[in-house]
């Protein structure tokens, strides 16, 4: 099973939360507990960096434990829990915003390699193409704002549906419709920005 929250799929019972909310600590433990795998694994989708991954989820639990008294039901916990997982990463990629653009540029060099070996005739490999698709993605994700990469991780990554994106974001269905719109957009003008690139240069490089 993949470690990601569910929305509407509770993994603790609402009255450990209710004891939670009240400042036992005993309970809040159990509840880190029960989520921690599925914080590490959402994290770590939405960040892409996996060194980080345990700041990030640290913050969500710190954050977790120092607002959970302002939580009005548990029968919200959960998107709320994801909300404060959705604002620590999203934080985390606004810090990290310059190195995702030195992955960009990364990726340019990269497909210059490309190009070099298929004009050489050599084959990739199955694997280094998955890899190469990754990457790409990667990149891709990190040339956009951290607004971007995160709404469309959560839909086209994450799965999640518009119904619970909704409750994530607390905003209407046809809101999320127009932002996901202009989100793909502006990795669809990303992806061929960096095609002009690369094709650029390696006619440079083939002067």
């Amino acid at each position: 099973m993949n470690p990601r929250l569910n929305v509407g799929r509770m993994l603790v019972e609402f009255e450990l939360i209710q004891r939670a909310k009240v400042g036992d600590d005993a309970a809040f433990n159990q509840v880190v507990s029960a989520y921690r795998k599925r914080i590490f694994g959402t994290v770590a989708r939405l960040i892409g960096r996996p060194e980080d991954v345990e700041d990030v989820a640290q913050e969500v639990f710190l954050r977790l434990y120092y607002s959970l008294d302002q939580l009005r039901t548990p029968e919200v916990f959960e998107p709320w829990l994801y909300r404060l997982t959705v604002n620590a990463s999203y934080d985390y990629l606004r810090k990290q915003r310059r190195r995702a653009e030195s992955r960009m540029a990364d990726l340019s060099e990269e497909q210059v390699m490309m190009a070099d070996a298929a004009a050489g005739g050599k084959n990739n490999s199955d694997e280094q193409r998955r890899k190469q698709a990754r990457e790409l993605v990667e990149s891709l994700l990190g040339s956009v704002s951290p607004e971007d990469r995160i709404l469309l991780m959560l839909k086209e990554v994450e799965g999640r549906s518009i119904k619970e994106l909704e409750q994530i974001y607390g905003v209407k269905e046809n809101a999320l419709k127009v932002r996901l719109f202009r989100a793909r957009q502006r990795v669809l003008k990303a992806f061929e920005n960096s095609q002009k690139d690369a094709v650029r240069q390696a006619s440079d490089k083939a002067k």
